[in-house]
């Protein structure tokens, strides 16, 4: 075996010999003669004898040179390490994801792997600073709801299927000074219209008669609605919801002129109330037409205050969605118009108006939920409903007992015979005004009041220009055969 005494060990540097020649004349200082390689070192016989003649030589050694003419003297080192190689340096692995080819090159450390790490926390702190800003402004949004729905709440908007409805004003006496009722107008409808409109002409020919109606409801607080005028000196309708809890009341025209007005009725129920303006000079009424005349998918209009006096006036135009919708309102059934026009709080007791420039409906209500969007679900009192209702307000300053005939019948007609129609009885009441005049489960209606009857709403309009203790004439078909009775009408 031989002997590695005198051989380096790896990474310990052993300066060779270096050449040396005195220039002529010179000092006798050595210089290093530049471009002269140094003669290899004298190394020991036992390092040569390493490097044998074999069949396997042994892998080289590798040798450091530096080729390159330094201005400096450079020393040259060989080093050879022969000895056994080092034990394996254990190596910490992440086991969490598979190691790369990338991860692992020469050019990779862990300082942008920590870059990495913060630019991670900074993401998920901003994450956690956008939720709290978000639930902060969430909370601070619902309080500053429930603080002004304490303050003043619109029934104009009515919870559609919701548990919570805060009805702040209901069951208060309204104290705005009265106007005596009995020598009143007669509200008409007219049962004709004439040429189609264009919406700029429904605007100007409708508009003058259209009223803002600002309700004090106390010394801070005031309700802002609409009103349509129905007579030239100075009555006009609005919802009773737009009146409620008030104490005083004022009407301004388009104008811009205002006037007090006055209360004469209204009726809760049906959500209609008449006023009367102190002014004696001549104002612009609307025309009324029959809604019993919509059909779905006519054109319409609504004009209002959406959002109080800054957007008064405001015209919005839709069509008729639905005719005689059953909608539960505050508790009580309602049939009413459906439209798509957009309605916003304001709008109580504004115009619906048909493509003739004739009011045929009172804005009374729009669906909305606080659970999700509802857009396009406007509804108003059907002008056909309102006419007895207003006259019986004008005439003895509140709604008279609704005659009822007693009978459940078919919505649409049936052909009883060739060009014949008629709706077919379903039930009768007992002890019901039908049945004292002999209706029968079977019996065709064919006629009321001198009209022919082709849809339950061709009864029902009939049956609204009656009163308790008036009579009205139905004729039958029974068997193929006329039959004529009289419905009296009694409490």
């Amino acid at each position: 075996m031989e002997s590695f005494e005198n051989v380096p060990l790896s990474g310990q540097e052993t300066p060779p010999p270096v050449s040396s020649v005195a220039p002529e004349g010179g000092d006798k200082e050595a210089l290093p003669q530049v471009g002269t390689p140094s003669p290899a070192p004298d190394l020991p016989p036992a390092v040569r004898e390493t490097f044998p003649q074999a069949e396997t030589p042994p892998e080289p050694v590798p040798v450091s040179v530096d080729t390159a003419p330094p201005p400096e003297p450079v020393p040259v080192s060989v080093s050879v390490d022969t000895a056994p190689p080092p034990e394996p340096v254990p190596v910490s692995a992440d086991t969490t994801k598979p190691t790369h080819a990338a991860e692992m090159s020469p050019e990779s450390s862990y300082k942008p792997r920590r870059t990495r790490k913060k630019q991670r926390n900074y993401w998920f702190l901003g994450f956690l600073c956008g939720m709290a800003l978000a639930g902060a402004l969430a909370v601070g949004g619902r309080l500053w709801e429930r603080y002004h729905a304490q303050n003043f709440t619109d029934r104009f908007f009515w919870d559609f299927r919701e548990d919570y409805n805060d009805n702040s004003r209901e069951d208060l006496e309204i104290k705005i000074p009265t106007w005596p009722v009995g020598d009143g107008p007669v509200f008409t409808l007219l049962r004709e219209h004439g040429d189609t409109q264009t919406a700029q002409e429904v605007y100007k020919n409708v508009n003058p008669s259209v009223v803002t109606v600002i309700v004090g409801l106390d010394e801070k607080t005031a309700a802002v609605g609409t009103g349509v005028i129905f007579s030239t000196d100075g009555y006009f309708v609005t919802n009773y919801h737009v009146v409620q809890g008030g104490t005083e009341c004022r009407a301004m025209l388009h104008s811009g002129h205002s006037y007090r007005a006055f209360y004469v009725a209204g009726d809760e129920q049906n959500d209609l109330a008449i006023l009367k303006m102190d002014c004696s000079d001549v104002l612009p009424a609307a025309q009324f037409g029959d809604s019993e005349l919509l059909t779905v998918g006519d054109d319409v209009y609504a004009i209002g205050n959406p959002l109080g006096i800054e957007f008064r006036g405001t015209l919005t135009n839709g069509i008729i969605s639905a005719i005689d919708r059953d909608v539960l309102v505050d508790g009580r059934t309602m049939t009413l118009i459906q439209t798509n026009a957009a309605l916003n709080s304001g709008n109580s007791g504004g115009p619906l108006i048909n493509q003739y420039g004739q009011v045929v409906g009172i804005n009374v209500v729009k669906m909305s939920s606080r659970r999700s969007t509802v857009e396009g679900l406007g509804f108003a009192i059907p002008s056909a409903s309102m006419e007895r209702l207003v006259n019986d307000l004008l005439t003895y300053g509140k709604s008279q007992p609704e005659p009822m005939i007693g009978v459940s019948v078919d919505s649409f007609g049936t052909e009883v015979e060739p060009g014949l129609w008629g709706i077919g009885v379903l039930k009768v009441e007992p002890d019901s005004p039908a049945e004292k005049a002999g209706v029968q489960v079977g019996d065709y209606i064919i006629v009321a009041d001198t009209e022919t009857v082709a849809s339950s709403r061709d009864l029902l309009r009939a049956r609204r220009r009656y009163h308790v203790g008036e009579a009205m004439p139905l004729t039958l078909w029974r068997d193929g055969q006329r039959v004529e009775v009289l419905i009296a009408f009694t409490e």
